[in-house]
């Protein structure tokens, strides 16, 4: 279970340009359900973005010109000389019909149609797509999201896009008729993704002296070799002179595991925290410490317990999103405040 306020603050930590000026009062607006609030961050973003002015790309087309444009396309020409007069030409056209704007207009028009959504947003999305008439639609199933690729002139697409894709991954098209369903938004993989995001924003935005990273972790092995093992790579990790604490964040619908009618902790994450652990820890100083930060779920057992495997400090801990955000914050920041007392005062902003 998760306020869905809480969903805002999350994002906003994972996507600075969230806590702007011109977003500031969604922290004080009451949302129904995570739909209404995705919806309403892309309904003000495409507002922001067309207001700046919407990117625009090269695209190639192919025309039946009367006077030759770029490049002649002979064979084409040729095929249609006896019904037409005009001349085949591919050239190149600097349109507002990009890639990127396809895919807003296509999730905005999703969002349009959505009974989920407070109809004051749908028709303020209704607004914008007036200004994207000359861009096409995209049927969903040919959205790459993986080769989405961003420079200096489509970085204020970035968030935008990202809502895009939490929009579209969580929806069921209906095949009895055209009204958009959503699924459980946001689904438990979604979630586990915005979680360890979150948690290395938060630690990056307060805590920059402890230098947060998601860290590679390199295997130390007794030959060297390390072929065909699996990358290590910490969610976060935090670092105060010779001290090392890695969180490994996890998000599951249920943070215990079940064996043999005995309530244990999940065993692959335990093993994973404690490799992270032991293979950071190269001189056996006892100075690298491991946390397990699980989401709090409605489960009557929450995991709160401390154990030293080997020389090394695990913790495993759960995280309460259900509760105001400030009091989130203060959960984040007693964990610093646990593992070494001399960063009490450390935190900024």
């Amino acid at each position: 279970m998760i306020v869905i306020k809480n969903v805002y603050y999350m994002l906003a930590y994972v996507y600075q340009v969230l806590r702007e000026d011109s977003y500031a009062y969604l922290s004080s607006e009451e949302f129904d359900n995570a739909q209404s609030l995705l919806a309403t961050i892309l309904s003000k973003g495409l507002a922001n973005q067309i207001k700046h002015g919407l990117g625009r790309e090269y695209i190639l087309k192919n025309e039946m010109l009367n006077s030759p444009r770029g490049k002649i396309n002979i064979v084409d020409t040729m095929k249609k000389t006896l019904s037409s007069k005009k001349v085949s030409c591919e050239c190149d056209e600097f349109s507002e019909n990009s890639y990127f704007n396809r895919i807003l207009k296509t999730t905005a028009e999703i969002m349009v149609k959505s009974n989920d959504v407070d109809i004051s947003i749908r028709q303020s999305l209704k607004k914008s797509l007036l200004f994207l008439q000359r861009v096409d639609s995209i049927p969903l199933r040919e959205i790459r999201w993986n080769s989405l690729v961003y420079n200096r002139n489509t970085v204020s697409y970035k968030m935008l896009l990202n809502i895009c894709y939490l929009i579209i991954n969580g929806l069921l098209l209906s095949q009895d008729n055209a009204e958009i369903k959503f699924a459980n938004f946001l689904n438990e993989k979604q979630m586990y993704n915005l979680y360890e995001k979150f948690i290395l924003e938060y630690y990056k935005h307060h805590y920059p002296c402890l230098n947060p990273s998601a860290n590679k972790i390199p295997w130390q092995t007794d030959d060297n070799i390390i072929d065909f093992l699996p990358e290590m790579r910490s969610d976060v990790t935090l670092k105060y002179e010779d001290k090392v604490l890695i969180i490994d964040a996890k998000y599951y619908e249920k943070s215990m595991q079940t064996y043999f009618g005995k309530r244990t902790i999940h065993s692959n994450n335990l093993y994973q925290i404690f490799a992270y652990v032991k293979n950071r820890d190269t001189t056996n100083s006892g100075k690298v410490n491991g946390m397990l930060l699980y989401a709090k779920t409605n489960e009557d057992i929450a995991p709160n317990f401390t154990y030293r495997l080997s020389g090394n400090i695990i913790k495993v801990s759960t995280l309460d999103l259900n509760i105001p955000f400030k009091e989130i914050s203060s959960q984040l920041d007693s964990i610093v405040c646990n593992w070494n007392e001399e960063l009490k005062n450390c935190r900024i902003h």
